[in-house]
């Protein structure tokens, strides 16, 4: 029906229902259950992206030193235990392999030797010596850094 005499958004205010909602939308803290999934969530991405398996490895026990000094990054690593085992960057191998080993990769940067406490002298000539004759120039002994005093 339609009025002659009113304008059209008039009439459609007239016609127009306004509707009242019977619940009020809670208002408050976080509701328990959502905040449970987030937490759940969150729980299983840290699961997920833990890591689980260990890199194989011969823990050394370096010397400490007062003083520090120390080799680039990505320098050539030579690893001796107390037992008598040698690893050549993260490879192992007997010492008879060594020298043609560091001939294979001598060139200008130094050799870093990560002996533990328990290795003995002659074994680190031994070393040094293989080193000399595969023309390496510089060889660096790793130790622990000192305590940092609080």
């Amino acid at each position: 029906m339609r009025i002659p005499d009113q304008s059209i958004q008039m009439q459609f205010r007239s016609v127009r229902r306004r509707f009242k909602g019977r619940h009020r939308r809670a208002v408050g803290p976080i509701e328990v259950t959502a905040l449970l999934n987030v937490v759940l969530l969150v729980g299983m991405f840290h699961f997920a992206s833990a890591r689980f398996v260990l890199q194989p490895g011969v823990r050394v026990r370096l010397p400490a030193a007062p003083f520090a000094d120390g080799v680039p990054y990505g320098s050539r690593v030579l690893t001796l235990t107390q037992e008598g085992l040698v690893f050549f960057n993260d490879e192992r191998m007997a010492m008879d392999r060594l020298e043609s080993a560091l001939a294979r990769t001598a060139g200008g940067e130094p050799l870093l030797i990560e002996a533990d406490e328990g290795t003995g002298y002659g074994t680190l000539m031994e070393v040094y010596s293989l080193a000399m004759k595969a023309g390496i120039q510089e060889v660096v002994l790793a130790t622990r850094p000192p305590p940092v005093a609080p």
